[in-house]
């Protein structure tokens, strides 16, 4: 690991708070030490060279230099080698964070000009204020409100774009306890510089007394919220939540997490983006079975927490 703290000790990276942030900066450390050693034999040798075999004379000749298959082969195959090794371990990597983890904690961050509004299971909001327990798999479910945003927390090494109009996410396990800086890195206006927040981790009693906290303080659940819209907008009179049982449209028990036939034969996993398009496009994926247009598209009715608050409703109807 010489190599790894070497990097380190150049780099200045921020401190790592990850088990991944340790992976990125080994597989960083690792091309710095490469691409060093690779400009000293380029740079290194052309220098040599130059040296050595430079005009002495007027009446020296240029020698006949054939090629060496051997040294040829080397260079070539030696970095395709380390080319590759680079590829398969970034894969590796990307795999690990773009596999979300099962019962991780969500948590939905909704990106605007020019803040970061969190919102907790239990209906709590903040802003530019993320708190996490140690140790525990958090996942966060980002949208965007205007244009679009980058939730950005260096000390993990994690980046990903809030976009409008669908749902990302991303995903870490904290290991530090403190407190780690929010940036958003897609420019997105006037005070774009000034979109900063903080991700507090804590232990889980002090997250437990937070989430106490903040149902004191916060409003109805998500899920409790999403079910009260549910059935003002009379969602219940087209869709089953608590069987199969088929009305004029299909039923959504148990759905979520599982897959859709589609008219054209097609299947669709049922996750949040799908239920997003569902009811703001209706349209554009109709299930087999189903008439087309019967279901009313509810764009522009619904602000961004009132699609989260359906979707988490959707959600918990699979009863996982």
């Amino acid at each position: 690991m010489m190599w790894y703290n070497l990097a380190k000790a150049q780099s200045f990276m921020p401190t790592d708070g990850t088990e991944i942030a340790k992976q990125v900066d080994n597989l960083y450390g690792f091309l710095l030490i490469t691409s060093f050693i690779a400009c000293v034999l380029v740079i290194g040798g052309m220098i040599y060279f130059v040296h050595k075999y430079k005009r002495k004379s007027d009446n020296d000749k240029t020698a006949y230099i054939s090629h060496n298959t051997t040294l040829e082969f080397l260079w070539s195959f030696i970095p395709l080698v380390i080319f590759l090794i680079v590829f398969a371990w970034g894969w590796y990597i990307y795999q690990d964070m773009r596999t979300m983890p099962k019962n991780a904690i969500e948590i939905s961050v909704l990106g605007k000009q020019w803040a970061w509004e969190i919102e907790y299971k239990n209906g709590y909001k903040a802003v530019n204020e993320v708190v996490v327990p140690i140790g525990k798999d958090v996942k966060l479910l980002l949208a965007a409100q205007d244009v679009i945003h980058s939730f950005y927390v260096p000390s993990f090494r994690i980046k990903q774009d809030a976009v409008p109009g669908r749902y990302t996410a991303l995903w870490f396990n904290a290991n530090k306890l403190g407190e780690f800086h929010i940036f958003c890195t897609e420019y997105c206006g006037t005070s774009h510089s000034g979109m900063i927040g903080l991700l507090k981790v804590v232990t889980q009693e002090e997250f437990n007394s937070f989430m106490e906290k903040g149902q004191e303080e916060g409003q109805l659940p998500l899920v409790k919220r999403g079910e009260k819209l549910f059935a003002l907008k009379a969602c219940a009179s087209c869709h089953s939540v608590d069987s199969p049982a088929v009305k004029v449209g299909p039923s959504l028990y148990k759905k979520f997490g599982s897959d859709e036939i589609l008219e054209d034969g097609s299947k669709v996993a049922v996750d949040e983006n799908y239920i997003r398009e569902s009811i703001l496009q209706p349209n554009a994926k109709i299930v087999k079975g189903y008439p087309r247009g019967i279901m009313p598209t509810f764009q522009g009715q619904i602000n961004e927490n009132e699609l989260g608050a359906l979707v988490e409703y959707v959600k918990s109807l699979s009863g996982k």
